[in-house]
């Protein structure tokens, strides 16, 4: 049988009341240890982030209509953020937003992740069965964690401020030529580089180590935000060069993505979140009930 979602009012006001009762749970969810038991981890290879893109694909080609839908948000907030930077005269900071899409993308393809999932068990999908996530028993530990990761984004760019302040600051640049001349023809500006992709390097790690498929896993499964995130970290440390290569892969995907004005992104994102639920299973493994 065909399923509606019905008017978007009603729709909103339903969605609304299930993600309010997710939220009084929280705390059971961060700290509670449930009946099910921990996963294994099976070590990935090269092969298996192949095969998680081809998937990723895959569910971009069924659902194309549906994700790019989902997904034309981010464009939107990119343009607005780079029009805020040039009016606002914050050119240092366009660069550091930019790149931190990569440490919210895990937040972005929340939704991705539960249509894959539905089309891994054979179910029609829709873009509205992507806000089903509100109806996830771990919800309240997947808006936490998506919470942690905007709150490391705001510490990102509060870094790169400091960082620029202390290297080509504290005034704003004049113009984009300016900044530009500034930042490759001068030693403090190459030392905002150097030092900028240092710091920026560590917080991709830590998020790209935290949460690689620990929102894959809080929608799969009623555990804890604990064991997905030690799980997540656990799949990292178990196939480093591979988790490694897949964050190259995210981040060079982003870039390219965000250079024709963000538009990229529409096809990016849903691809690398079909494949984020794919490479998560191929990586790990749980115990048959």
């Amino acid at each position: 049988m065909t399923q509606t979602i019905g008017n978007p009012l009603s729709w909103s006001v339903g969605a609304v009341r299930d993600a309010g009762k997710h939220i009084e749970s929280v705390a059971e969810e961060v700290s509670t240890a449930h009946a099910e038991p921990a996963p294994s981890i099976r070590r990935i290879e090269t092969e298996d982030i192949r095969i998680a893109l081809r998937k990723g694909f895959e569910d971009f080609a069924a659902c194309r209509s549906d994700v790019a839908f989902l997904c034309l948000l981010y464009p939107v907030i990119g343009i607005t953020l780079g029009w805020l930077a040039f009016r606002g005269n914050l050119l240092p900071l366009l660069f550091p937003v930019v790149s931190g899409f990569a440490l919210v993308g895990p937040v972005a393809g929340v939704g991705l992740y539960e249509l894959s999932r539905r089309r891994e068990q054979g179910l029609e999908t829709s873009w509205g069965d992507a806000f089903k996530v509100a109806g996830s028993p771990s919800f309240g530990a997947i808006l936490l964690l998506a919470g942690m990761l905007g709150l490391l984004f705001v510490v990102w760019i509060l870094a790169a401020n400091g960082i620029y302040a202390a290297t080509l600051g504290p005034e704003a640049p004049d113009s984009l030529r300016s900044f530009a001349s500034d930042v490759f023809t001068t030693g403090r500006g190459w030392a905002m580089i150097v030092a900028g992709c240092a710091v920026g390097f560590l917080f991709a790690a830590l998020v790209l180590a935290t949460s690689v498929v620990s929102f894959p896993i809080l929608l799969d499964h009623h555990v804890g935000l604990p064991v997905a995130v030690v799980t997540s970290i656990r799949v990292a440390a178990a196939s480093p060069r591979t988790i490694a290569l897949w964050g190259l892969i995210v981040a060079v995907a982003l870039a390219v993505g965000s250079l024709p004005v963000f538009l990229g992104l529409i096809v990016v994102l849903p691809v690398l979140g079909h494949a984020t639920w794919h490479l998560y299973r191929r990586a790990v493994v749980w115990p048959k009930r």
